[in-house]
This record gives structure tokens, sequence and C-alpha cells, in this order.
């Protein structure tokens, strides 16, 4: 996966290999010309030979800094760029998900994998060009302590096979520890993210110490396992301080004899020491990026684990547009359950003519808002078909169902964003007028024009700043401006005040005038817009006609709309 995003950077990666080969060179070149200045200008002292060198040395010191600039820069486009190019692909595929993964998946441990996760990833491709220079940077000064003197060489080189023996058994007691704290971020994440979306319910039950402990639980598990990394490193990254501090040892005890005995010059021993100390800094970074590699890993599996998830809704190969029609639905023999074992329709048969409205009406878990899903393909059926002006919607494309079937939903989402732009949700481009006309349909326009910067008022989080009703009416006008074939109104009324009622139900009228409407709904002056109302229980169609004729023939009926939600099952999923 970290190959793939690294791809569109190979032009960055060219820059960041070159300069770092560019700057590995001239920071091998520095020992050398010490010993040449020392050599040439200081034990015989030769002031011009010393000042020449001095020269030297300086100008290889500013190449050194150039090279360092253009790698930190590259450096940071590689990573920032796959970071950004991760980011987006995660969540392009989140948005292509099936509703049904979003069902299970938490959104803070989403969250954190788009962030945290993401951000490991980064911090460890940011030094890629730095690993592949100390790479260089190893090999070069063994090779030229090799060529310098090959028995002094060994010796001082002696201890780093070490390296690789320690390397590879703290990398294989990282890989778990990094897994199990990524996962455990994602927890504190889940924690924060799930008591701020409902700090509202949080107060109002005085729950705050409640989510408090949660909190110091999954903090504590990060700190717990945090701690054990942290004791992994300490017992690792002395060793790298180590190597080379045992190889400037070795080289002063024994190079110090061979100056003595006079076969090894003062530079070429001065030469030897800064060689050894130039293996600490690669050394250092070799152990930082073992452990960052861990975490990197774990990071990079757990992103994959979600773009490597397929979405089961998708357009098929064969996907043809949405025929034109007045937008009759239809759906023959349909069963479906969202899980296996669990039927919430069973063989439901159901006709809305084009242009009529159909009341949906039963008990909590009798799978009305199933219905309104299924329509616009959130999920699939598990025998039967649903269909749209004779379209089977599982053959056409999805973006043109979507276009054709809008919902208002109970629970009323909206953006941090203008009332305009939350209106034109369907089309960024609707004109203020359109905006305007669908939010008067809505019964929004009164409220709006209240607002203190009427349609370009900034909604705080999820709309919370207006009423329940106001942020339903608001829904509701986002669906009228989408214009669709088939409207559907998921209780879309529920929080509207009653004595407000009235002014939705006009509206509505006026709205579902021609338009094919379904309607889910318990209250009976909602009902009573359709044309047609259809009793669901258990899953099944148990009676139909108009809302007057089941008030006098259908005592399950009279029940329902007497009880609300209450009337038969408990509660399950797809209500």
């Amino acid at each position: 996966m970290m190959r793939r995003a690294l791809r569109p950077s190979r032009g960055w990666i060219a820059v960041g290999v070159l300069t770092a080969l560019g700057w590995t060179v001239a920071k091998v070149t520095i020992p050398l010309l010490a010993q040449r200045a020392v050599d040439e200008g200081i034990d015989p002292y030769d002031r011009d030979a010393l000042l020449r060198w001095t020269l030297v040395i300086v100008a290889v010191t500013v190449v050194i800094a150039v090279f360092t600039a253009f790698r930190r820069y590259a450096a940071f486009a590689i990573s920032l760029r796959a970071e950004t190019d991760l980011r987006r692909q995660l969540f392009a595929h989140l948005q292509r998900l099936h509703f049904a993964y979003h069902d299970r998946a938490q959104t803070g441990e989403l969250m954190s994998r788009a962030n945290t996760d993401l951000r490991q990833i980064q911090l460890f491709l940011v030094f890629v060009p730095v690993a592949g220079a100390n790479l260089v940077m190893i090999a070069a000064v063994a090779g030229v302590l090799i060529a310098l003197d090959p028995k002094l060489a060994l010796l001082a080189l002696a201890p780093l096979p070490l390296l690789n023996v320690a390397a590879t058994a703290f990398s294989r007691r990282m890989g778990p520890q990094s897994v199990d704290l990524q996962r455990r971020l994602a927890d504190v994440s889940g924690v924060v993210e799930e008591s701020l979306s409902g700090i509202r319910v949080v107060k109002g039950f005085g729950a705050e110490r409640l989510q408090d402990q949660k909190l110091r639980r999954a903090a504590a598990g990060v700190r717990e396992r945090a701690l054990e990394i942290a004791r992994l490193r300490s017992a690792f990254n002395p060793l790298m301080e180590l190597l080379p501090t045992l190889g400037l040892v070795i080289v002063l005890f024994v190079g110090g004899r061979e100056v003595v005995a006079g076969r090894l010059t003062t530079g070429e021993l001065i030469a030897f020491n800064f060689y050894i100390l130039q293996l600490i800094f690669p050394l250092r970074l070799t152990a930082f990026l073992v452990a960052q590699a861990s975490r990197a890993s774990a990071s990079a599996a757990r992103v994959y684990e979600v773009l490597a998830t397929a979405p089961e809704i998708v357009d098929r190969a064969d996907a043809s547009p949405l025929p034109d029609g007045p937008g009759e639905v239809r759906f023959e023999d349909v069963r479906f359950g969202y899980e296996p074992g669990a039927p919430v329709l069973r063989n439901v048969d159901l006709v809305v003519p084009a242009g009529a409205s159909v009341a949906l009406v039963g008990s909590t878990g009798s799978g009305k808002s199933t219905v309104a899903r299924l329509l616009a393909r959130f999920y699939d059926v598990d025998g039967g078909r649903v269909t749209l002006d004779g379209a089977d919607v599982r053959d056409v494309r999805l973006d043109e169902l979507r276009r054709n079937v809008s919902i208002v939903f109970e629970d009323t989402f909206l953006f941090s964003d203008t009332v305009h732009a939350n209106i034109a949700l369907a089309d960024p481009r609707a004109s203020a007028e359109r905006v305007e006309a669908a939010a008067r349909l809505a019964g929004a326009a009164e409220f709006i024009a209240a607002l203190p910067e009427g349609y370009d008022t900034l909604l705080g989080e999820q709309g919370y700043s207006l009423s329940g009703g106001q942020r339903q009416r608001i829904a509701i006008a986002r669906a009228i401006l989408a214009d669709p074939r088939v409207l559907v109104l998921d209780d879309a009324t529920s929080s509207v005040d009653p004595s407000k009622e009235h002014e939705i139900r006009d509206a509505l009228q006026e709205v579902m005038a021609g338009r094919t409407t379904i309607v889910i709904a318990h209250r009976t002056a909602t009902v009573a817009l359709a044309d047609r109302v259809v009793l669901l229980d258990a899953g099944r169609v148990v009676a139909e006609g108009t809302h007057e004729d089941l008030l006098r023939t259908s005592d399950p009926y009279r029940h329902v709309l007497a009880h609300g939600a209450g009337w038969a099952e408990p509660e399950v999923v797809g209500s």
C-alpha cells in the first residue's frame, strides 16, 4: 500500500535519492579532507596547505547544507503528498462503502484510521530518503575505513553485526505492541467522538462521570501499551549509542599504538575517529526507524483493512441509465433481512402508481423504513425485486437512482454550512430563487428570514442551533429542491410542533401533488395525506386501503394509530 502511495511522487523520490547521495558523498569526504589538513598543514605546519584545506572543508560543508535542505524538502514533499493521497482515497472509499458497513463500524474508529494512522505512515515516509542516505553512509564509511587500514577497520566495525541481531529482536517484539497501541488509540477516539456527538444526552442524564470513567479506562490502556513500547526502546536505543562508541575506543587504543609505531599517520587516526563518530547518527536514526516502521506497518494494515473492504452495493458491469417514466414503484415478492436468519420483510408485494401517494403504517420493527432503504438501494434484497418505472433498481446506475429517489429521514442531519448550502445539497449550483422556492414549499421560509443572515446564516454542528421542527423543514426543502420522481417522507413531521403541523401538511400536499410519494408516519393527520394506506406487521402487508376505509374495517390499523410505535413486537433493526 505504501509503495502505491509513493508512486505519484517518483520525481520527488528521484530528487530525494540524488540529494541524499550527494549529501553522503560530501559528508564522507570531510574526514579525508581533515586528514589531509592534519598531515600536510599541521604536522609539518604548512600555513598555506592548512588554509587551503580549511577552505575546501568549508566549501564542502556549504554543499552539505544545500543538499540537506533539498533532501529535507523532498522528504516532506514525498510524505505529505502520500498522506494527502491516502486520506483522499480513504475518504472516497468510505463514502463508497455500503450502509451495512457503516452500520457496524464505529465513527471514532474510522476517524482514528483517517487521522492517527495516516499520520504514523506520513511520519515514517518522511524519513525514507534519510534512511536511504543512512544505508549509503554506513556502507561508504565502512568502505573508506577498510581502504585506509583493513585491520583497524575490521576491529572498529566488529561490534556492528550485533545491530542486526538487536534490531531483528526489537522489531519482532515491537510489531504486536504497535498494533495494539493503534487499536487502543482508536478506542480513545471512539469514546471522545461518541461523547461529544451525544453531549446533549450526556448532560441531560448527568452522565459526565460515566463518560469520564470510560475515557480513563481507554487512556490507561494507551498509557500501558505506550510504556511497554518505551521499555522496549529504552533497552534497544542505548545499543545504538554503545556500538559505535566501542568502535571509537578500539580505534583510539589500537590506532594510537599504530601512530606511535609509525604505521599510521595522525591525520589517518583523526579520520578514523571522524568516521566512527559519523556512524552514531545513522545508527541512532536506525533505532528510531525500526520502531517507527513497526507503528507505520500497523497503521498501514489498519488503513488497508478499510481500503480492501469491497463495497457491496455498486453499479453492475452492465448497469443502464434509469429509463424515463413517471415514477411507478413496485415491490415484487421482496424478502430481506439485515442479518442472516432474521428477516425484516417477508414476501412483500406493493405497488405505488406513478403520481400516487402511499402511507406505510406499522409498529416499530414492522419494516416501514426498510422499504425506503431498499427503494434507494442502500441495501439489496435477499429475494424478489424492487423496480422503478419497470427497471430493477439493481440494474440501473446508482447515481441516477438516488437522484430520482429523495428521502427525508426522521433523524435529520444538517451540515455545518449555510442554510442555502444545506438546502442546495443535491444541486450546489442552484439559484437563490430555487432555494427560496423550496423553502417556501417546505414551510421554512418564515423562520429562515428571521435568522441573523437569512439563507447565508451558518448553522452549528448538525444544525443544533435550530429546533427539531426547523431542521426537518430544511430537510424537506432539500428533498423538494432535488425534484425527484419519488419522494419518501420517513416520519418527516415527527419533530414538528403540532401547532405548526398544519402548515407542513399544507406544504406537503402541494409538494406531493402529481409526485409519487411514500409517507412513513405515525400521526393520523400525516397518514391522511396519502391516497392509500398500507399496514405492515412483522414484515408483511396485512391490510391496505384508504385511511377512512381502514379506520372502519381494520382493528389492527386503529390500534397502531391509537398507540403509535408501541403496537406489536419489540424493536428490531429496520424499523
